[in-house]
């Protein structure tokens, strides 16, 4: 459980927004079909409402998770892009949550941002073992969030879309493969039938 929020500003920025937020902390944001997901995971309810807020009013579409274990089921349905994560919680920290997420061939390239009040060098270490791809120390500052969770955000769609293109050069080699052979048969057959005339 990391107490700290963000820094000074954030609370007139909330204050603006909360109506935004539904009650349900399993809901999406409404937010438009297509724009980047965050999974916020806070055992703190006012961390995911600021956190919520923030990211909602940037144009992301996010679902909270007040621990880990529901983190963790929202994950394969909520399919998110991005998941900023808490270290300090009951029953499953932040640690265990970024591990399975790691060692599942699914979910192992969303990249997880660990948000912590723990700011010892250990600490830190530990996170970046464990998988995170980044580390924001509480008290946040809004645009410290904003600029990581989107520099993660388009690495992730640079290596999506390598991955599709990958994916596309190998279904071509693949035709042009099949393509290959079955030409070698079509002048196989034709030799054939020409030594047969």
């Amino acid at each position: 459980m990391d107490h700290n929020t963000s820094s000074t500003g954030t609370a007139s920025h909330d204050s603006n927004s909360t109506e935004v937020l539904s009650s349900n902390l399993s809901s999406n944001s409404p937010a438009p079909e297509g724009r980047p997901k965050v999974l916020v995971v806070d055992d703190l309810l006012e961390n995911l409402r600021l956190l919520a807020n923030l990211l909602i009013e940037d144009g992301y579409e996010v679902k909270r998770s007040p621990d880990g274990a529901m983190a963790l089921s929202n994950v394969p349905r909520f399919e998110p892009d991005i998941i900023l994560l808490d270290i300090m919680m009951p029953e499953m920290d932040g640690y265990a949550v970024c591990k399975q997420l790691k060692a599942d061939p699914k979910t192992k390239d969303i990249p997880v941002i660990f948000l912590s009040a723990l700011d010892l060098t250990f600490d830190k270490v530990k996170a970046f073992e464990v998988g995170a791809a980044d580390y924001i120390h509480k008290p946040f500052h809004p645009a410290e969030v904003l600029a990581r969770v989107k520099n993660q955000v388009r690495i992730r769609q640079q290596g999506l879309q390598l991955q599709s293109q990958a994916a596309l050069i190998k279904q071509q080699q693949q035709q042009l493969k099949e393509a290959a052979h079955a030409r070698q048969a079509a002048e196989g057959s034709l030799a054939v039938m020409q030594a047969a005339l």
